[in-house]
């Protein structure tokens, strides 16, 4: 599939608008791309891995400050055990290469320690500074892995083990764990995932959620039933998309997310 028409159907289910009639491959590749959760036996070089990380150094960083870390683990013992711990993804200890990316506000500290001035912004906006940088950087290692021929797929469960997975790493006080990224050759990939409208996600001019309601029934219906999220709270029924998120956002995830923060030294204020 590369006809820009094809992979916007697959995105949306029917052709939304007309694009142009040329776009860049590189277009056409983000309009492709899907995770990978099968991956074959076979190690990334040093120098593939080292080029792709440079793609995630690529990325955009507020005021240049690169408030993100990010460390590959190799090691199958500690992707083993990192699978283990959530449980319900297996296949994260197939990856050859798991890449955690953290914010970091440690070396900001650690900076104005150097030069004797006094860390002023230890609070909420860097906090959210840092968990955007270390975004992005997860996002342009995403295109640079798929422009590789890498496949990979983004773990937020990492973060629900932070009291085993910060030792393991050796995280110091000012660095949190954003998400994992596993990488590796794909064995096959995903089918595209289904979007919803861009009427729902994309406003013009001012915030206008008035269309959600309407178009939930055909976005459904893309989306086959999935195994449902917390039976042991709604029941078991599988249900379709927009009921199974209703059923995620239902109950409280992470709830100590807050308190590891301020342990570790985050003022949050």
């Amino acid at each position: 599939m590369n006809d820009v028409q094809d992979l916007l159907r697959a995105r949306y289910g029917a052709l939304p608008f007309e694009p142009p009639a040329e776009i860049a491959p590189a277009l056409s590749a983000l309009l492709d791309r899907r995770v990978t959760r099968r991956y074959r036996d076979e190690a990334i070089p040093d120098p593939l891995l080292s080029t792709v990380l440079a793609g995630a150094q690529s990325a955009p960083s507020k005021s240049d400050l690169q408030q993100y870390s990010i460390i590959v683990l190799r090691d199958r013992a500690k992707i083993a055990a990192i699978a283990g711990w959530i449980g319900t993804m297996p296949w994260i200890a197939d990856a050859p290469v798991l890449l955690i990316f953290c914010g970091d506000l440690n070396r900001g500290r650690r900076l104005g320690a150097l030069y004797g001035r006094e860390n002023a912004n230890d609070n909420m906006d860097s906090f959210l500074n840092a968990s955007v940088d270390a975004a992005l950087a997860m996002g342009f290692t995403i295109m640079a892995a798929d422009a590789a021929g890498l496949g990979t797929c983004p773990i937020s469960y990492v973060r629900n083990h932070l009291e085993k997975i910060g030792p393991m790493l050796k995280l110091p006080k000012g660095v949190f764990p954003v998400a994992g990224l596993t990488l590796g050759w794909p064995v096959a990939r995903n089918e595209p995932s289904p979007r919803l409208p861009q009427n729902v996600v994309v406003h013009q001019e001012v915030y206008d959620d008035s269309g959600l309601e309407a178009a939930l029934p055909a976005y459904d219906a893309l989306r086959p039933p999935a195994n449902p999220r917390y039976p042991e709270v709604f029941g078991p029924a599988k249900e379709n998309w927009s009921a199974n998120a209703s059923r995620q956002l239902g109950v409280p995830e992470r709830a100590g997310f807050r308190a590891w923060l301020r342990h570790r030294g985050f003022a949050l204020d």
